[in-house]
């Protein structure tokens, strides 16, 4: 087989030639052009498995290759070589579609991994080391779902730094590890972080190590996040509850793509890629002194929103039938009854998907035989579309509604009022039935477990015959 091809565009003969005898003895083929001209005489001619451009030519900017390519929709990954501390180059770089990048002077240690990632993503997933198809995370059919996985593939193709934004609930950490199934780091590690359950003074430890003897109960080496997530992807989850202190230490890491264990001389290289979620607005957060505006325009490079639930209600049936799908998996028989899917299609879903999780795990619980009924979902503040059996307690208020208000007088105790109105309500229902405890918890929108605990509870017996 061929070997891949390599396009190196610099007007610095000995920087071109270094990169040069670098690849080859990588076992690559190498053109070599000096102008952004000689680079698109290239381009049309051959196919190349990574084109690695400097920012500056004599004739115009690298950047225009980057736009040229993500124009022509071809999939090759361009990298970017730019000025040492340019980093504002890079983010506009990886913005406009920029693979990844490197710094000058060129650390070949660094350059040979990031040739390594870009081939990885034309291998099949079986040569990355992989699955052969990355596993379906992200449920359901919709057209924000189907958009959402559109724009998964094309960023799991790029090593830019990814901000998932979306309500809690939403998804944020699926997307997350749906973007390292995808991309060429898929057999590397996925380490996802938590910044705000870490306590302040143990940030620097837990995101950078540290080494034995640094202080007191250190008693062995230990990595960090950093170190753990090393060629792989490393997930900021609320990375705006990062105090400002470590803010800037975060910074330094990534630019300089490097780390420095406490208590070591020395920084060590890592190579990692970011993706940072929270569900507050990190724009609110720098504009109010809480979040640093270098490090938010570092993270913020890609912008990826994930939908609430409530914008995506086409998916419900499908999210209901694999989250039942997973509970029954445990032992349990799990299915729904007649009304529930329309009652959840009338829900708001504040807490979104893992709302729908608690909720059907709950159900659960309480459900006659895995069965789930309507009142065995307990929602609160329903928004009902539909017609939808309402609880004993609510039918309660409902019924005993006067038509007028001062029309009857009030009670001189409610718990007692409601109490034996709910018990009135169930009496009705249990002789429209002649006592068949599950047709009556039927009519009334409740489980027959419910109904059962509500007779209990209010000494309601079947008459003796």
């Amino acid at each position: 087989m061929a070997s891949p091809r390599i396009l190196v565009v610099d007007d610095e003969a000995d920087l071109r030639e270094l990169l040069e005898i670098t690849l080859v003895r990588m076992g690559l083929d190498v053109d070599s052009a000096a102008t952004l001209a000689q680079a698109r005489a290239f381009l049309a001619q051959a196919e190349y498995a990574l084109v690695l451009t400097d920012m500056r030519l004599p004739d115009g900017l690298g950047l225009e290759l980057v736009r040229e390519v993500a124009a022509a929709g071809k999939n090759t990954p361009i990298a970017v070589v730019t000025a040492y501390g340019s980093a504002d180059n890079a983010v506009v770089a990886l913005k406009a579609g920029a693979f990844d990048y490197v710094s000058k002077p060129v650390v070949l240690d660094e350059l040979r991994i990031m040739v390594q990632s870009a081939l990885r993503l034309s291998m099949p997933a079986q040569e990355q080391g992989g699955a052969p198809g990355p596993e379906r995370r992200l449920i359901g059919d919709s057209a924000m779902v189907q958009a959402l996985r559109a724009q998964i593939a094309r960023l799991a193709r790029s090593m830019a730094p990814i901000a998932i934004t979306g309500e809690s609930g939403s998804g944020k950490e699926l997307a997350a590890r749906e973007i390292h199934a995808q991309s060429s780091r898929a057999s590397k590690p996925f380490i996802a972080v938590n910044c705000g359950a870490i306590p302040e003074a143990l940030m620097e430890a837990e995101f950078f190590g540290y080494r034995k003897g640094a202080f007191t109960g250190a008693a062995d080496d230990r990595d960090g996040f950093f170190q753990a997530a090393n060629g792989g992807t490393l997930m900021l989850d609320e990375v705006a509850d990062l105090p400002l202190a470590m803010q800037v230490k975060l910074l330094r890491a990534i630019q300089e793509r490097r780390v420095r264990k406490i208590g070591a001389t020395a920084e060590e290289p890592v190579d990692v890629r970011l993706i940072s979620a929270t569900h507050q607005n990190l724009e609110q957060c720098v504009e109010a002194g809480r979040f640093r505006q270098d490090l938010f325009y570092r993270l913020n490079v890609i912008e990826l929103s994930v939908p609430p639930l409530r914008d995506r209600v086409d998916d419900l049936g499908a999210l209901t039938g694999a989250i039942l799908a997973r509970l029954a998996g445990s032992g349990q028989r799990a299915s729904l009854g007649p009304g529930v899917l329309a009652t959840l299609h009338a829900y708001a879903f504040p807490g979104n998907v893992r709302e729908l999780e608690n909720i059907l795990e709950r159900a659960l619980a309480f459900a006659n035989d895995g069965m789930i009924e309507v009142g065995d979902l307990s929602l609160k503040g329903a928004r009902v579309s539909e017609p939808v059996a309402m609880a004993p307690v609510a039918a309660a208020v409902a019924m005993a509604e006067p038509a007028a208000a001062g029309a009857v007088p009030l009670p001189n105790s409610l718990p007692d009022y409601l109490e034996q109105v709910e018990r009135d309500i169930i009496l009705r229902a249990l002789a429209q039935t002649n006592f068949n405890r599950t047709q009556a918890a039927q009519l009334l929108g409740i489980s027959f477990r419910q109904l059962r605990y509500q007779m209990q509870k209010l000494d309601i017996h079947e008459p003796e015959t």
